[in-house]
This record gives C-alpha cells, structure tokens and sequence, in this order.
C-alpha cells in the first residue's frame, strides 16, 4: 500500500509498554479477536500489519477449504481499529502510555466496507492498515487482506469513531 495518511505521521518509536498494551487489548481483551486468531506482526504511527492462520473453524466453503468472508470483514475491520490505536498513540505521546491506552475505550466502527478480490484460500493470510486521516472526532482507514504469496485477496474502508 501507498502511504497517503493525512496529515503525514512523523516515524515514532513506541515505548514497549505501550506497544504491550495495545497488543493486550488488541489480541487478548478483544475476545473476539482471540477467536479469529488476528496476531499482530508490526505496529507503528503510520502502518500496522497482523497475521491470521487458516484453521477448520474458519472455514466458508468446505469442498475449496476458503475462509469465509465474514472472518476477512470482521479482520479487516479490527486492523482498521487498530490503525486509529496506533494512530491516536502516536498524535498524544505527551501522555504516558497508560493514559494513551485509555483513549481507546471509546473507539467504534462508524462505516465499513469490503471489497473481496479473490478466494481465500491458503494456510495463512496477512493483513495491513493505515489511517488516511484522524480527525478529532472521526478516523478513516484503509485496510488490506492478503495471501501468504502476498496475493490481494480483500480490501476494506472504514471509518470509525475516535471520542
């Protein structure tokens, strides 16, 4: 993905603990997230990648072994979520990380929509977003499912509530 977030996010090194905690509430806290199996591979202000293993569970088509476009929406839109966390980490690191933690309690999907490419079909997939523009009251994002093969299989656009 080109980069376009507006406005252009400087490069910002996270504190451990901060990045700790997005990945607690991110992977762990969002049960539902857990149940996906979303894991998340890199996180900075400007970008955030995650990754998803195929598994039975996820599957939609049982005679293709295709994940079932429900997961790749519900995906796409945690990663657009997680988009406007790093984001909004990175516009207040004034702030200590906890503090910064605790903007994310009113965060929620405004708009969502996915555009499926191709079948979904493999061991495991990758996904990345970014935010186009955090405003102060509303985020928008895009946000990219991909193959293994690093393959486009979905993409997403979201905008989501951020107080």
């Amino acid at each position: 993905m080109t980069r376009i977030t507006y406005p252009p996010l400087a490069p910002v090194a996270f504190e451990p603990e901060f990045v700790e905690g997005v990945r607690e509430i991110f992977e762990r806290k969002i049960v539902f997230n857990q149940v996906l199996g979303l894991r998340i591979t890199s996180i900075a202000a400007e970008r955030v990648e995650a990754s998803l293993a195929m598994r039975p569970e996820l599957v939609g088509h049982f005679a293709y072994n295709r994940i079932h476009g429900g997961v790749i929406s519900a995906a796409l839109d945690a990663m657009g979520g997680l988009a406007v966390m790093a984001a909004i980490g990175a516009r207040h690191l004034d702030e200590p990380p906890a503090q910064r933690l605790q903007r994310f309690a009113k965060l929620g999907t405004i708009d969502l929509r996915i555009d499926y490419l191709r079948p979904g079909i493999g061991e495991a997939f990758g996904l990345q977003a970014e935010v186009l523009r955090l405003g102060s009251r509303v985020a928008s994002t895009r946000m990219a499912f991909t193959g293994a093969d690093g393959k486009l299989l979905a993409t997403g656009a979201a905008a989501y509530i951020v107080s």
